[in-house]
């Protein structure tokens, strides 16, 4: 293992237009859940694969769903078709809470298109009937996931992905809480952090890249900068800056069209910054949209739950998780763990005791982390993971409570 090298994690803030669409797709998880929950639909019956597009004022959800009647509507046939008001209504207040009141993207005036139709009944069977007769749903897709966690951070994030995070969460905070000039930036930002590591340890930064969305159009790099580094220096924290750290800051100069007025959005195209920001392997799936019977996200947060609980336990310094499914099968094809040489176990005793305490079907796992929630909106900026686990069981994959249970298993 190197020891003495330098790396850099970039993350995005809410108002970049990938993660106006992730966020739009997440409302809309949500907005189902909550629905079925407040109609009296078990929520376990939800199914949603929602994918958003967002350019110049225009917004198209489309997507497959199984929803509650009460989101439902009849045509002029008397067919069941979705009612699209209330998705509609989901779409606009999120652009509003994130921000944008500008002439190419308003949340008053955009068009919102909804193209939401029934699931497949070929991939509804897979999941509600498991292939391998286990009794419990079966993965929604074939696939691969990764969880990962290292000692680098509070949060046992890696150093690069948590600051960049939280350099644009601190500036988001300030300027929806109108401090000072701040208050000027818009919604749609970029950041990056270059992290130098000696003896395997995140020593200080090298270099800070950030791009901001300003409203006054009189501002230059240089302005941009004097408002916003006392946020990045707190941010930081305890992480030193070098004394020849580089700073570029609004590198191209003025940066006042922003958001999906400058450049169109997709859900799903932020999965490196939504995870562990390049430290660690990605499976290719995308988390926002998917209700958990999905195990792009259901398997991903159960593999960082696995590997967090792992490292907490003080089993190792640093854990890698991979889990693999086929569709319509329950059970994990494989689970595979490296500790990086720095296990004081051995990494099959490790997935021994991992099968143990955890079932890792798409059920078992929506059951251990109580996944059947409106909990996902507040998933789709800043990471899925190193967060804290909410009182309203947002963020369940973050919690400790494994870490007794692996430890009697591994005594097993």
């Amino acid at each position: 293992m190197r020891t003495n090298y330098f790396f850099t994690s970039e993350s995005v803030s809410e108002g970049h237009p990938d993660k106006v669409c992730d966020r739009i797709s997440d409302e809309i998880v949500d907005l189902i859940y909550r629905e079925a929950v407040k109609t009296g639909v078990d929520p376990w019956s939800v199914r949603v694969a929602c994918e958003t597009l967002a350019t110049t004022n225009r917004v198209v959800i489309a997507g497959e769903v199984r929803l509650p009647p009460s989101l439902m509507k009849l045509d002029k046939h008397g067919n069941e078709i979705v009612n699209p008001s209330r998705f509609k209504s989901a779409a606009r207040r999120a652009i509003r809470n994130i921000g944008y009141e500008q002439d190419g993207f308003h949340w008053k005036t955009v068009r919102i298109d909804v193209l939401l139709h029934a699931q497949s009944a070929h991939i509804a069977q897979g999941v509600d009937s498991s292939a391998d007769k286990q009794g419990d749903e079966g993965a929604g897709d074939q696939g691969i996931m990764f969880g990962f966690a290292c000692r680098e951070t509070p949060e046992l994030m890696p150093a690069p992905i948590y600051y960049a995070h939280r350099i644009l969460q601190r500036l988001s905070e300030a300027r929806k809480a109108g401090e000072g000039d701040v208050a000027l930036l818009g919604p749609d930002a970029k950041s990056q952090v270059t992290v130098r590591y000696h003896n395997g340890k995140a020593a200080e930064v090298t270099s800070l890249v950030l791009s901001t969305q300003h409203v006054d159009e009189s501002w230059d790099s240089h302005k941009v900068r004097s408002v916003i580094e006392p946020y990045i220096r707190e941010a930081l924290g305890e992480l030193p800056i070098a004394d020849e750290c580089v700073w570029y800051i609004n590198p191209t100069g003025k940066f006042v069209i922003g958001g999906p007025d400058g450049d169109a959005g997709l859900t799903g195209r932020k999965i490196i910054v939504d995870t562990y920001g390049g430290a660690a392997p990605h499976g290719g799936g995308a988390f926002s949209g998917k209700d958990t019977t999905k195990v792009d996200r259901s398997a991903a947060y159960a593999a960082r739950y696995l590997a967090k609980n792992v490292v907490a336990a003080n089993l190792a310094e640093k854990c890698t998780i991979q889990l693999a499914y086929a569709i319509g099968v329950s059970q994990p094809l494989s689970i595979y763990v490296d500790l990086h040489g720095t296990g004081k176990v051995k990494e099959e005793d490790v997935e021994r005791a991992i099968r143990a305490t955890m079932d890792l079907s798409p059920s078992g796992i929506r059951r251990h982390l109580n996944l059947n929630k409106p909990i996902y909106a507040k998933t789709s900026a800043y990471g899925h993971f190193g967060r804290k686990a909410g009182r309203d069981g947002s963020f369940s994959w973050e919690r400790l409570d494994l870490v007794r249970p692996l430890k009697q298993a591994l005594k097993n």
